[in-house]
């Protein structure tokens, strides 16, 4: 019986902890919560507009993959590097939702070699992005492949990291040409 009694003393004690309802909860400045209890997380959160990741609004926006428009390109080549994958896929996923757009792709190349030789060098680069893009959906309409060959350095240096720079094809959207 002696054994009986704490243990029946701590059951009730439990039981009384467990059946007042909760105070209200109080911030520093005593000012009461103006969160109901019965109200889970969830349901407390405001339902913020989701932005459309391929609306016309991203292509300005510094944060968007949109706004990214050159595809670099090594010494001599035009084949599109693994890295810059997933800019044309957001540009050709963007082209598809948006059929009224158009872009021009200006092919570039850096200052070394013909006039001649560069031009075609930037419409090869500048005709790999529109197949790719193509590829992924976006309307043949919807694309021109222009070379601009050495024409529009984005560096005048002579060294490596400036032609480096001039390697690539820009991605214009348009009223940007």
């Amino acid at each position: 019986m002696k054994k009986l009694i704490p243990a029946l003393f701590l059951a009730l004690l439990l039981a009384a902890c467990g059946s007042q309802p909760p105070a209200p909860e109080q911030n520093a400045a005593g000012v009461e919560s103006a969160t109901p209890s019965n109200v889970t997380p969830e349901a407390n959160k405001v339902a913020t507009p989701t932005v459309d990741e391929f609306s016309p609004e991203q292509l300005k926006n510094p944060n968007s993959i949109l706004s990214k428009r050159s595809i670099y390109f090594d010494f001599d080549q035009y084949i599109i590097k693994d890295e810059y994958q997933p800019l044309i896929e957001a540009h050709a996923k963007f082209l598809v939702k948006n059929p009224s757009y158009k872009v021009r792709i200006q092919g570039n190349a850096d200052e070394r070699g013909s006039r001649e030789y560069n031009l075609a060098l930037g419409q090869k680069r500048a005709e790999a992005v529109k197949k790719a893009l193509s590829l992924l959906g976006a309307k043949e309409d919807q694309m021109e492949a222009v070379s601009l060959g050495e024409e529009k350095p984005r560096c005048t240096e002579h060294t490596e990291e400036c032609w480096a720079q001039n390697r690539r094809a820009d991605i214009l959207y348009t009223g940007e040409y």
